[in-house]
This record gives structure tokens, C-alpha cells and sequence, in this order.
């Protein structure tokens, strides 16, 4: 079930973070919601568990 909202993003794409303590990282789309998305931006070294945070529409670009 491929989710796509107003501005294009579909699960799976990869973004570019512009703004916040991110910025400058590239992540994966894992759900697209109203006003954000989250993001996974890699794995623990440490514990091998998924990265994860949420970034709002206007604070990232599509690669």
C-alpha cells in the first residue's frame, strides 16, 4: 500500500534533510503522514536498532 500525499512523497523514497540537528542527512521514507514524515537515517552501532525521527514537509527535499 503506497502512500502519496500532496507533495509527491511515497514510502521508500530517500530525502534530504534541510533543517534541524539532521540537517544535511539523507534518510528513507518509512510512513507519510498530514504534516511529516518519518524517517529512518540508519542503525546503532551499538544495538543494531533502526534510527528513526520526524520531519515536517517544509524541512526536507526528495533525492
Amino acid at each position: 500500500m503506497e502512500e502519496t500525499k500532496a507533495n509527491g512523497i511515497q514510502i521508500g523514497d530517500t530525502i534530504l534533510i534541510k533543517n534541524g540537528t539532521n540537517k544535511g542527512s539523507k534518510g528513507k521514507v518509512i510512513v507519510v503522514r498530514d504534516s511529516s514524515v518519518i524517517v529512518e537515517l540508519g542503525k546503532n552501532p551499538n544495538t543494531g536498532e533502526p534510527i528513526r525521527t520526524v520531519i515536517n514537509h517544509k524541512n526536507y527535499k526528495t533525492v
